[in-house]
């Protein structure tokens, strides 16, 4: 059988060359990256001395040996030094899940926030720590959007193939004839990146405040800390309420913004590599549909692997480790027969 699944992060590509001149800025290794250029330029005189004059080969050569000795122990202590960035790069332990509701009404809002209540049962299982971002309920208590930021080891990891459209087919609570419906709500898993390559120019920005309202005493409720922010080139807004102050709404809106537009750009990276990935029909988008829970057959189904499990009740209570293992299984798989490609 073969399996396809997709997500942005984790599509194979040859190994991108390690070039030290890209932490220039760095402060840890900013020294060493120093002397790797002194040697490289001192690398090209010994170079062009060889070339000027023929008879200075041999001294030429044994300094050439020594240089590239030394500039590969510059590498591998820089490398050392920043590899943790790496990884944190690549599979970081914060995100911001948001949740939309879709189609269905009143019924898709009630969905999204048991969508939203299922991750973070399973995240105190994990022992996740979870912050309200914002929340945007319906008259009946649903949720017509909602955000969180989940801190954790792994939990980008376990929770990246999460993005996409979830589907549940049952007979809402407030259906009177007994008819089943079928409601949508969408899943959007933002990594939070300590360091990203995305710029801004605050000429690009609209930041905008308001009350935030709720819980956190008379500052939130009568001083402006709400923020959200529109990057305009994009449309892309952000909302944050949960601090309590302004500054540090306006601190965390911001590092959910650089977020979400270095998540859009692996989207469009993800959906150009997808082309060539083996057995690819998905691209990781949060468009994409990706699951359903039917009520009434007690049946989950993720329609990018054609798998199913029983027991939705358990499933929206959290237990959703054997889903997601089961995802993590597949996408291993799919690695492996890139590789061999």
């Amino acid at each position: 059988m073969r399996y396809n699944l997709c997500v942005y992060t984790t599509a194979t590509m040859a190994p991108t060359p390690f070039k030290p001149e890209d932490y220039t800025n760095d402060s840890r290794v900013s020294y060493l990256v120093a002397e790797w250029q002194r040697l490289t330029r001192a690398e090209l005189d010994a170079r062009e001395l060889i070339l000027a004059d023929p008879t200075m080969v041999d001294l030429a050569q044994t300094e050439l040996d020594e240089l590239d000795t030394q500039k590969n122990a510059l590498v591998q202590q820089i490398e050392l030094i920043t590899k943790n960035d790496e990884e944190e790069r690549e599979l970081p332990n914060e995100l911001v899940l948001e949740v939309r509701a879709g189609a269905g009404g009143d019924e898709a809002a009630l969905f999204a926030e048991e969508i939203a209540r299922m991750y973070a049962r399973y995240a105190e299982r994990q022992g996740w720590t979870r912050t309200t971002l914002y929340e945007s309920r319906t008259s009946l208590g649903g949720y017509k959007e909602a955000a969180y930021e989940f801190h954790g080891k792994g939990c980008f990891e376990q929770l990246r193939f999460e993005t996409g459209v979830h589907r549940v087919q049952r007979i809402p609570a407030t259906e009177k004839q007994g008819r089943i419906h079928t409601s949508t709500a969408s899943v959007a898993i933002l990594p939070l990146y300590k360091k990203t390559k995305i710029e801004v120019s605050p000429t690009d920005l609209e930041i905008e405040t308001s009350r935030a309202g709720g819980k956190g005493g008379q500052n939130v409720n009568k001083v402006e800390t709400a923020v959200r922010i529109v990057h305009k080139p994009t449309g892309i807004d952000v909302r944050c309420t949960s601090e309590r102050s302004q500054h540090q709404n306006r601190e965390k809106a911001m590092l959910l913004l650089l977020s979400k537009l270095q998540f859009a750009k692996d989207e469009q990276e993800a959906a150009a590599r997808a082309k060539d990935r083996k057995g690819q029909v998905g691209t990781g988008d949060r468009s994409e549909k990706i699951r359903t829970y039917n009520f009434p057959q007690d049946r989950i189904t993720d329609h990018r692997i054609k798998e199913s499990w029983s027991n939705i009740e358990a499933v929206f209570d959290g237990d959703i480790g054997r889903i997601l293992a089961q995802l993590q299984t597949v996408d291993s798989f799919e690695e492996g027969e890139n590789i061999d490609a």
